[in-house]
């Protein structure tokens, strides 16, 4: 079975249970706490595609590499995920955020290289890391009134890439090498929208979407960010909570210097389930 129809099983299964619970209750549950810290982790299904386009004088150059399929990094690697939500008074809320994504591997290449009638004899060996880190803060505000309520969010987001690139190929036994390396960090204006539907006091159901978008500077792009989930308390102060969602990150960053131009794009996608231990 496969994570999609998982979660949406145990989503039907506990609304369904909690409603009937709740349609006996005499007052409407709260979708909002006064406080609740989530940390846990997304179990993500990436595809990662790097680009660059160099200019030096008259010579130019432009490639790209995929991180799944040419460095044989695994497609389903975990991501750390932390949460803090502060309710101030009954319409706003303070909440800051922060994941982080790292991969890196090393592949080994041995293949002949037929050039101009003669056959050389290469090797290689590839090294690559990347690393990409994502705070936010934000001020929300909810409206609405018994169980459910929307929210409207205002902050701003950190992001941060790193990239390391290193290797040597031999080519009938003359070596060569190279290396190159990249940190990059930049501030952007952050929006979310949300809404929460509480079904009883223990159970309560929440999707939420947020995008920062940055233009100019030396890096540059949008990333947008979705979730829908369910929170459950077995005990009053410590619950669970699983989502399934996805994020999409673009960014390009530009270099002009005296040795000339550099254009690099990312292209990051993630998606999948999470599962995050809720406290209150």
């Amino acid at each position: 079975m496969s994570a999609h129809a998982v979660f949406l099983a145990v989503a039907l299964a506990a609304t369904g249970s909690a409603s009937a619970t709740s349609a006996a209750g005499p007052a409407s549950p709260r979708p909002l706490d006064d406080w609740s810290l989530s940390l846990g982790g997304f179990h993500t299904h990436s595809d990662t595609s790097l680009w660059a386009r160099g200019e030096s004088g008259d010579y130019r150059a432009d490639g790209g590499i995929n991180l799944e399929r040419d460095l044989g990094l695994d497609r389903r690697q975990p991501v750390s995920k932390a949460r803090l939500d502060l309710l101030v008074g009954d319409r706003h809320g303070f909440g800051l955020e922060y994941f982080a994504f790292q991969r890196g591997n090393t592949v080994r290449l041995a293949r002949d290289i037929e050039y101009d009638g003669r056959t050389y004899a290469a090797t290689a060996e590839l090294r690559g890391r990347f690393d990409y880190d994502f705070a936010s803060a934000a001020w929300r505000w909810w409206a609405g009134q018994g169980d459910t309520v929307v929210g409207l969010g205002l902050g701003i987001a950190h992001y941060r890439v790193q990239t390391l690139f290193e290797g040597e190929a031999s080519i009938d036994g003359v070596s060569v090498d190279g290396r190159t390396t990249s940190d990059d960090r930049a501030f952007a204006p952050l929006l979310t929208l949300g809404w929460r539907h509480a079904v009883d006091d223990r159970l309560r159901l929440y999707a939420e979407i947020s995008g920062v978008a940055k233009n100019g500077g030396r890096l540059n792009g949008h990333i947008v960010d979705t979730a829908l989930g369910l929170e459950w308390f077995p005990f009053e102060r410590l619950g669970l909570a699983l989502e399934y969602g996805g994020t999409q990150i673009r960014l390009n960053r530009q270099r002009v210097g005296d040795d000339g131009r550099l254009d690099a794009r990312l292209d990051l996608k993630l998606r999948g389930p999470s599962l995050l231990l809720r406290l209150r």
